[in-house]
């Protein structure tokens, strides 16, 4: 697809003087991306299970959580708030260095590569791999000061589907996904469901996100079949469904949050978190629209996880622990528009999305076996597929 050049950021109405952040705006994922990283979880080889099991060092010795160097940090770029980066820096006397990356492809491309990092941020599938790869340190949560905050006030982390017990992770931010578009272009009101895409007034001005489990799992909802089917009838019906979308389509892009403030669509797939970002730019919030489809809506969540070759994992650990505080988790709801499963900051993320309660999403939600699974090396070769026919029109 070859879309027209953006309108002018300063012709929107919603653009504020500060330019506008961007909230998982580099994310990537197609087919291209899995070149080389294992797929599946099978038992005859998960996609990051080593020959020899040692190879990435003993993933279950104990962490001796103090200052053992600078954090060496890797997450999508722009997910805490400076402000608690300095905070961490100036009470443990250390500096976060951080890198970014651009799709969980690319984050364990770099790991399988051999650079090392001391945290890093999966979602919760490929939390799960790369647990079973051997990949992460064990995390002992008796040492965490702030776990408590985590666990007991949120017990479907206790013992999440992606890691039992907790093991190797501790859960960061929660999300789910659903429709973003300008009132004033197309309405104060759409019809609640994924046919929207779809809407005339908006055609040649929508985009879905640059994620194949994101796009093929919406069409997959529309048509009431599993969010993350490896059916290759299914995925065929899915492909045609998507492929009935192009002409409607300006592109495939995850920078929902810029797209929408500066008029470049007037329709997209958007995460929860970023469209309650979008409220601390818009001049006139009430101009943006976000609903979740009655067919159903993909959620997920984010993790904290520890490298089983960080050189530093005992300062991991202190960031991890400040991380849990309420007030730093409270100041970082603030920034990222996601919600942190940490008590007391529930009356925060409220007050946040108050203005879009559709944004509100909660750990309830994520009982409702809507999220992305790891399939087997079939039905991911199938899936990697359909989305390369998507994308090719």
């Amino acid at each position: 697809m070859s879309p027209e050049a953006p309108p002018s950021p300063s012709a929107s109405p919603l653009h504020g003087a500060r330019a506008p952040l961007s909230r998982r705006s580099l994310l990537r994922t197609g087919a291209a991306a899995t070149a080389g990283i294992g797929l599946g979880l099978t038992a005859s080889g998960c996609g990051f299970l080593p020959s020899d099991t040692g190879t990435y060092g003993d993933t279950e010795a104990p962490i001796d959580v103090k200052v053992d160097g600078d954090l060496v940090y890797f997450n999508w770029a722009d997910f805490v708030d400076p402000a608690v980066f300095a905070g961490f820096e100036k009470e443990y006397g250390v500096k976060v260095i951080q890198s970014n990356f651009d799709s969980m492809e690319g984050m364990v491309a770099k790991l399988n590569a051999g650079n090392r990092y001391d945290i890093i941020f999966p979602s919760a599938k490929w939390a799960q791999r790369l647990a079973a790869g051997h990949r992460l340190r064990r995390i002992d949560h008796s040492k965490l000061r702030n776990a408590e905050s985590v666990f007991g006030d949120y017990p479907y982390f206790a013992d999440p589907w992606y890691d039992a017990d907790s093991r190797y992770t501790v859960p960061r931010i929660m999300y789910k996904t659903g429709i973003g578009w300008r009132k004033d272009k197309i309405g104060d009101n759409l019809g609640g469901s994924w046919d929207d895409l779809w809407n005339a007034k908006a055609k040649g001005r929508v985009f879905v996100l640059d994620d194949r489990d994101e796009v093929l799992g919406f069409a997959a909802l529309k048509l009431g079949l599993d969010v993350y089917t490896e059916d290759e009838g299914d995925l065929g019906r899915i492909a045609e469904t998507l492929r009935s979308l192009r002409p409607h389509l300006r592109g495939f892009s995850s920078d929902s949050y810029n797209n929408l403030l500066n008029g470049n669509a007037v329709m997209t797939q958007a995460w929860s978190g970023d469209m309650a970002a979008m409220l601390a730019e818009a001049e006139d919030p009430s101009l943006l629209g976000f609903e979740i489809a009655k067919e159903g809506s993909p959620v997920n969540s984010d993790c904290y996880a520890i490298p089983s070759d960080a050189r530093h994992p005992g300062t991991a650990m202190l960031f991890i622990d400040y991380m849990l505080r309420p007030e730093i988790a409270k100041k970082n709801i603030e920034y990222i528009g996601y919600p942190m499963p940490v008590g007391g900051t529930e009356d925060t993320y409220a007050a946040l999305v108050e203005p879009f309660p559709e944004c509100l999403v909660s750990a309830e939600d994520l009982k409702d076996d809507l999220f992305f699974r790891n399939g087997t090396a079939r039905g991911e070769q199938a899936r990697d597929s359909a989305w390369t026919h998507v994308k090719a029109g």
